[in-house]
């Protein structure tokens, strides 16, 4: 089991690969889209999550997914995924690369759900560009968003069993 825990004075984060997606952190609509994410991106996530203020709970639950995305991506992962998926009258594109490079690029219409996938996109150390390409529909711009991303990651992180970089595998070496 893969865990990951992230604590702050604001914040108590523990995000875990487990058997099935359990997901608390006291914000049911952000509990919702975290339980679409994982079952989508066939990651048996589960997250215990507190925190003092609806920003910092969410900014740091993006980042602990991001980190424990980071660790469990396997060095010889197909890289890239891609979904559009529709949602009633919301369509939502997300493009990702889990090769090391972080980026992110897109607008919902939700300010912490755009930071949400910006910090995550950061820790994954994923590029992910999120398109709204049409609807009107918050909740379901943002459901798609997840949804998308959860699918599009599922692909990228598929095991192929080759190093997929004309690079080769990449290795660093820290030195203190």
């Amino acid at each position: 089991m893969k865990s990951v825990t992230r604590e702050t004075k604001e914040t108590k984060v523990r995000v875990a690969l487990e058997d099935a997606v359990r997901i608390d952190t006291g914000l049911k609509f952000f509990d919702h889209m975290l339980t679409a994410f994982g079952t989508y991106a066939g990651l048996p996530l589960v997250i215990e999550a507190r925190g003092d203020l609806r920003h910092h709970l969410m900014e740091d639950v993006a980042l602990a997914v991001g980190r424990l995305v980071r660790e469990a991506t396997p060095p010889t992962a197909r890289r890239y995924g891609e979904m559009t998926l529709p949602m009633d009258d919301a369509l939502v594109q997300a493009v990702i690369d889990v090769g090391g490079r972080p980026y992110f690029e897109g607008k919902l219409p939700s300010k912490l759900y755009t930071h949400w996938f910006r910090s995550f996109a950061t820790t994954a150390e994923a590029t992910l560009h999120l398109r709204r390409l049409r609807g009107t529909d918050r909740h379901h711009l943002i459901e798609a968003a997840f949804k998308s991303t959860g699918l599009a990651l599922r692909e990228a992180m598929r095991d192929d069993g080759v190093v997929f970089s004309t690079k080769g595998s990449v290795a660093w070496k820290v030195t203190t």
